[in-house]
């Protein structure tokens, strides 16, 4: 069914990832993509392990994807009245600070990949009864990491001194991604609301998952005055309006971490529903129903969504891998083996094996299960045969793997085995995936045509909020997604003894970053002036 653009409401939804910014307007009655524009964001690499965005160009590619956008509904001839609602999906964790009087960031943002607050980590964990990274757990449901947006804030504060005086002189506003875009929308200085919703905030380690606020104790264990936190909302209600912008005067009314996002666009509403999505990184989430799920097994515990201020939050499991779609992209950009993302595939299937080749993508440590910050990629299993193709299979293999690694935690913590996988984002265009993931989960992957389910989901938060009602969650009046099923096409004895050379090769990436530099220079200089160096050159 297509979109009526003289009576169908329509739903915006900003889509603000780590690579990109995507500006989608969705048929609230079809859930069709009605149109949409795309801008690409600069990373920044300062230093070994440093992944910095700049936050002007972040709210600049929004601005941009919206009036080009809305200029292409024009020539369709779809009143711009039609959009009854914006929501916002943003990259989590990804840190901003920045002045509430001249609205001018106070640092590049932080994003999530970032490693440069391993030390902060570690004098963090080392004041922590037991010198415990779950010490924070029970009441966060995270590890403390080098991921989550409060180490980033507390690196700001010790290291920043603008960012450290603009506190001080109570001048300063924190958020992830999802506050500084809306925060802008609605107004910047004259007027922007300072929110964030219960997904994001549940990504920050100041947040207590159960009673949904943030926590006065975890803001002291790091030291962060909560009078720089934004309010926390729900995920679907009215913040604020659109100010000085094509859509000036429509309500935001949706706010989702991409992931939540993501859970809600493939209509996960049900306990035990999961999906993956590909992007940068690979997450994998599990609807847990109304209460969160402790995690034996490396899995955070994580609120997923909460669909208006009176409704129940709701929670998922949630396994996190750093590196899946950024390896094509290592690929391509560092090593040049790919001239693009989509060249892979066909590399890949020129190889059909690995041969033996098995790649570790560890660029920022290991996430889940292992929280293995010392770790960093590899590729072992060479021999004079390995060419580009087959280090393009291993390349897509790893992405698998990965998923398999927190399928199996997700499996044990909750229970009960998934019986098929939905995927989405934009890795899983690639067939060759898609049958890989199979393949070695030993189950269904089902992926909607409908590639959009990030955009989707908070489309639909944001149309169905009291005071829009313009999108029915009701499950009779839930869009029907057309799907294609990946079935598993090998022998699961094949796919379990890959595995597990994939799990030997994890172990040769582990604790790699354990001796500091100066004493490595001083090990070797003292090897190669005595009389062991000989013996080494001759064996």
């Amino acid at each position: 069914m297509k979109a009526n653009a003289g009576t169908d409401p329509l739903v915006a939804a900003v889509d603000q990832g780590t690579s990109s910014t995507r500006f989608l307007v969705f048929n609230a009655r079809t859930a069709e993509v009605v149109s949409q524009h795309q801008v690409e964001i600069t990373q920044f690499f300062p230093k070994e392990g440093w992944v910095e965005e700049d936050p002007k160009e972040i709210i600049q590619s929004v601005y941009d994807c919206i009036e080009r956008t809305c200029e292409k509904l024009g020539q369709l001839n779809i009143d711009l009245s039609n959009i009854k609602a914006v929501g916002v999906t943003n990259q989590r964790e990804t840190t901003v600070v920045w002045d509430k009087g001249t609205g001018e960031p106070l640092y590049n943002a932080l994003v999530w990949l970032d490693l440069r607050t391993q030390s902060t980590v570690e004098r963090l964990i080392n004041k922590s009864p037991g010198k415990n990274k779950n010490h924070l757990k029970p009441k966060t449901g995270l590890p403390i990491s080098t991921y989550f947006s409060a180490v980033k804030l507390r690196w700001l504060l010790d290291n920043v001194e603008e960012v450290r005086r603009a506190v001080e002189e109570d001048r300063a506003m924190f958020g992830t991604v999802d506050s500084w875009i809306i925060w802008c929308l609605s107004g910047n200085t004259d007027g922007g609301v300072h929110i964030t919703d219960v997904s994001n905030a549940s990504r920050t380690l100041l947040f207590n998952i159960h009673t949904l606020d943030w926590d006065l104790e975890l803001c002291r264990y790091f030291d962060v005055p909560m009078d720089i936190l934004p309010k926390v909302r729900s995920s679907s209600e009215i913040y604020g309006c659109m100010k000085s912008s094509s859509l000036s005067g429509v309500p935001i009314s949706g706010c989702l971490g991409d992931q939540s996002a993501a859970l809600v666009g493939q209509m996960c509403f049900k306990e035990g529903h999961a999906k993956n999505t590909y992007g940068t990184g690979c997450f994998l989430l599990r609807n847990t129903g109304s209460k969160p799920v402790k995690s034996e097994h490396g899995l955070l515990t994580t609120v997923a969504y909460q669909l208006g201020r009176d409704q129940p939050a709701c929670y998922a499991l949630e396994g996190s891998v750093a590196i899946a779609g950024a390896v094509v992209r290592w690929l391509k950009d560092n090593m040049g083996i790919v001239k693009s993302t989509a060249e892979i595939e066909k590399l890949a299937a020129a190889a059909g094996s690995s041969y033996g080749c098995y790649f570790v993508p560890a660029f920022s440590g290991l996430y889940a299960p292992y929280w293995e910050p010392s770790a960093r990629g590899i590729i072992c299993g060479l021999t004079q045969f390995t060419n580009k193709n087959h280090l393009a299979f291993a390349a897509l293999e790893a992405v698998c793997f990965q998923t398999r690694e927190i399928l199996d935690a997700m499996n044990q913590d909750s229970g009960v085995p998934l019986d098929q996988l939905w995927v989405d984002g934009g890795m899983t265009s690639n067939r060759l995936l898609m049958q890989l993931q199979a393949d070695i989960l030993c189950i269904p992957v089902v992926r909607p045509t409908m590639a959009e389910s990030t955009a989707l989901g908070v489309a639909m938060a944001a149309g169905a909020a009291e005071g829009v009602n313009v999108w029915d969650l009701t499950t009779d009046h839930l869009p029907q997604v057309v799907s294609e099923t990946f079935v598993p096409q090998i022998n699961p004895n094949e796919s379990e003894f890959r595995f597990s050379r994939w799990k030997k090769a994890v172990q040769k990436a582990m604790n790699w970053e354990t001796i500091e530099p100066a004493t490595f220079a001083l090990i070797f200089l003292l090897f190669f002036t005595s009389d062991c160096s000989g013996a080494f050159l001759s064996f």
